[in-house]
């Protein structure tokens, strides 16, 4: 097959990849990887060339696939009353929230799919978040900031949960945990989401459940549908 073929079938699939409408948890990870596999990217890969924008292409699909874990894991809430919704956008800028979980009393959750190698365990150490000797601290600030414009949004507290999926979480003395908090945010394995979920579904919220996820449909529409192209 010729470089011209090669080309030509790389970009009719970058534009239909890129070009199919698709909502839903993981999906605006899965259209950020469609749109770095541009038709050169496409073609380097074919020719066995390694690039940035394919490797990085690579983790967004890796974390779309755990994004879409964690909404398989929270769909069995809904049978006891959760209300659940999946990467919502926020009102300004191009941020996103993997998923909001309302309990049936109106307490409002942020889970964070966070998926990083189980090569290393998570653990703290100094007061540092570390992802095994790499300070991973930073990596939570934009979790904060999706916490805090969901809170202004909805008009009452949010809670954030980072759900680990991939990596040992480490207590003290070096044994392994079934959660962890750092700075306020709570850290659980994924496996264990639902748990700590269902273990909370009874504190009270601030606003109806139906309330919310109104405002939740109104002002955080699917990040897909607000942020094409």
């Amino acid at each position: 097959m010729t470089l011209t073929a090669l080309l030509a079938i790389a970009a009719a699939a970058w534009w239909w990849h890129t070009h199919s409408p698709r909502h839903g948890a993981g999906a605006s990870a899965a259209a950020r990887a469609r749109a770095l596999r541009t038709p050169l990217v496409r073609l380097a890969t074919a020719l066995g060339i390694r690039t940035r924008a394919a490797a990085l292409a690579d983790r967004s699909d890796a974390g779309a696939a755990g994004e879409r874990r964690t909404a398989a894991r929270l769909a069995p809430l809904t049978h006891a009353g959760w209300k659940i919704f999946h990467d919502r956008a926020l009102p300004t800028g191009r941020a996103n929230v993997d998923h909001l979980a309302i309990s049936p009393a109106g307490a409002v959750f942020l889970p964070d799919t966070k998926k990083w190698s189980a090569d290393h365990p998570v653990l703290i150490c100094a007061g540092r978040l570390l992802h095994g000797n790499e300070d991973v601290t930073g990596r939570l600030n934009g979790l904060r900031h999706e916490t805090a414009t969901v809170a202004r949004v909805l008009g009452v507290p949010v809670t954030p949960i980072v759900v680990m999926d991939g990596p040992q979480l480490i207590g003290p003395h070096g044994r392994p945990a079934t959660q962890l908090e750092f700075r306020g945010i709570l850290i659980v394995p994924a496996d264990r989401l639902t748990n700590h979920l269902t273990s909370r579904a009874h504190i009270p919220g601030q606003r109806r459940p139906a309330d919310l996820a109104a405002t939740i449909t109104s002002d955080l529409p699917p990040y897909t549908r607000r942020h094409r192209g």
